[in-house]
């Protein structure tokens, strides 16, 4: 994996396909520096996305697609070596299940191509995998423009972790929302909670918004509770890495406290999220695996050790917020409501 060239264009490419490798801007050292790395093998993509250079659901998935793709272009026996290409990415993260889902995807038009020459599934694997990147950037603008009439007028939007271009392929799930509501002529201005212990809101949400010039405030995740009483939040928008059937959300950790927060309030909790997202075969979220990640997150600051040597830590990368505080699920062919069991099915079913 390579360190190349900083990044000079205002537009953010989260992940590409070059003649190199994958390419991805490294999420680690934002906001502080701002350079892409290259993957030049699908255990380098698994490594990214293990060590989160990449995160956020659906980017999960296309690096996801785009490893295996890499995979079969490097491969000369692929059925034999398809099965490892595929566990070794599924490995990676357990939560978000875009990567499921799109190496699953890969997996299908493998079966149904498998006797085709080595050249021929090769390309197909790879066109499959840039159609992946594509659709989700054409997602996430439907997605957007589904949700900007929920968004308040004169009002400031709380959102928590990073739902933004960075965590897609371009655009953004929660944040795609807040750009589409800009672009419709919205006075709205936002308010980024931190994200304990990654930070993602401090050093990629901000920095994504203060690039497009969107009224940003960065605040820490116990200052929600007191701006949500506040009365200057007129809505709540999040993202997701999977949705079960009955709408019970799993996202970063600290979501469901929001959310606890904003039903108090009376304030609306929306979730933007695509199709992908959804696991209509999980009946709650209770079923949803939550990561445990490396102590260290908690313990240090920037790379500073803040807490005593040898205490315990508790670390879960994400938690679930029951249904009954979400007032309604984003998605790219409509919104969803409660009941969510019967919403969220018709809209999977949706053409």
């Amino acid at each position: 994996m390579t360190t190349p060239a900083v990044l000079s264009q205002k537009t953010i490419e989260t992940i590409e396909w070059t003649s190199e490798g994958v390419v991805m801007i490294d999420q680690t050292r934002l906001p502080r520096e701002e350079v892409f790395v290259t993957c030049r093998n699908y255990v380098e993509v698994a490594d990214a996305i293990r060590t989160m250079i990449i995160r956020g659901a659906p980017a999960i998935g296309v690096a996801a697609a785009m490893g295996v793709a890499i995979g079969a272009l490097q491969s000369e026996n692929l059925e034999a070596d398809m099965p490892a290409i595929c566990e070794t990415l599924a490995k990676t993260r357990p939560t978000a299940v875009n990567l499921f889902w799109a190496i699953e995807r890969m997996k299908q038009v493998y079966a149904s191509i498998r006797t085709q020459s080595l050249s021929q599934v090769r390309e197909r694997l790879v066109a499959e995998a840039l159609d992946i990147r594509a659709e989700d950037i054409a997602i996430n603008e439907a997605i957007g423009r589904n949700g900007v009439d929920l968004i308040p007028d004169g009002k400031t939007v709380l959102t928590h972790c990073n739902a933004g271009a960075l965590a897609t392929a371009g655009f953004g799930t929660a944040l795609g929302v807040i750009r589409a509501a800009v672009q419709a002529g919205k006075q709205i201005d936002v308010f980024a909670d931190e994200t304990r212990p990654f930070l993602q809101g401090a050093r990629l949400t901000a920095w994504e918004l203060q690039r497009d010039g969107i009224k940003t405030t960065l605040i820490t995740d116990n200052m929600a509770g007191h701006f949500l009483k506040s009365g200057r939040i007129g809505c709540v928008v999040v993202g997701a890495d999977r949705i079960a059937a009955n709408g019970d959300v799993a996202n970063k950790v600290g979501t469901y406290g929001v959310a606890v927060l904003a039903k108090e309030n009376n304030i609306p909790f929306y979730v933007a999220a695509p199709i992908s997202t959804l696991v209509l075969t999980l009946s709650s979220g209770d079923q949803i695996p939550i990561e445990e990640r490396a102590a260290k997150e908690v313990t240090h600051v920037g790379g500073v050790h803040v807490a005593p040597e040898g205490i315990e830590v508790a670390n879960p990368a994400f938690d679930v917020t029951p249904n009954r505080y979400v007032s309604a699920i984003i998605t790219e062919r409509g919104v969803a409501r409660s009941p969510y069991n019967e919403s969220l099915r018709a809209l999977a079913a949706k053409s």
